[in-house]
């Protein structure tokens, strides 16, 4: 781990006693913890937004499995990305709707595209795309 910097911050007596709450919440152990995690939180979205650089992340969908077709598409996407899909888990929710998490790995836009064309099927109902870092450039 590198080096630890101490320093100052100007900050509104309100806006300190609301983040002290927040922290509190969240179960910070101090304030420095909470700090970290807000700067890595902005750093990993710049990397999102960048695009050029690999992520990880899952992809989730709700879907109706009575919708003709569409499992039979959603298996053969997956296997036409099956570099970037590193696995799927599939729960039956009820009588009609089936939850399908998919564990991604890729560059940024890849993955967008990926997740994009998944939620964009007919009978998804509801579909997420959850991107994270490598971690490799955070301390």
């Amino acid at each position: 781990m590198s080096k630890v910097v101490r320093f100052g911050v100007s900050i509104p007596r309100g806006l300190l006693h609301k983040f002290d709450h927040l922290i509190a919440q969240k179960g910070y152990a101090n304030r420095s913890e909470a700090l970290r995690d807000l700067i890595r939180n902005h750093l990993v979205a710049e990397e999102w937004e960048l695009g050029a650089g690999q992520v990880v992340g899952t992809i989730t969908l709700v879907y109706s499995h009575n919708t003709r077709e569409l499992e039979k598409v959603l298996t053969k996407m997956q296997h036409d990305w099956c570099r970037q899909i590193l696995s799927a888990l599939h729960v039956h929710l009820d009588k009609h709707n089936c939850l399908e998490v998919l564990v991604v790995k890729g560059m940024s836009r890849e993955v967008r595209s990926i997740a994009d064309r998944l939620i964009a099927l007919r009978g998804v109902k509801h579909g997420e795309l959850s991107m994270t870092t490598l971690g490799k450039d955070l301390f």
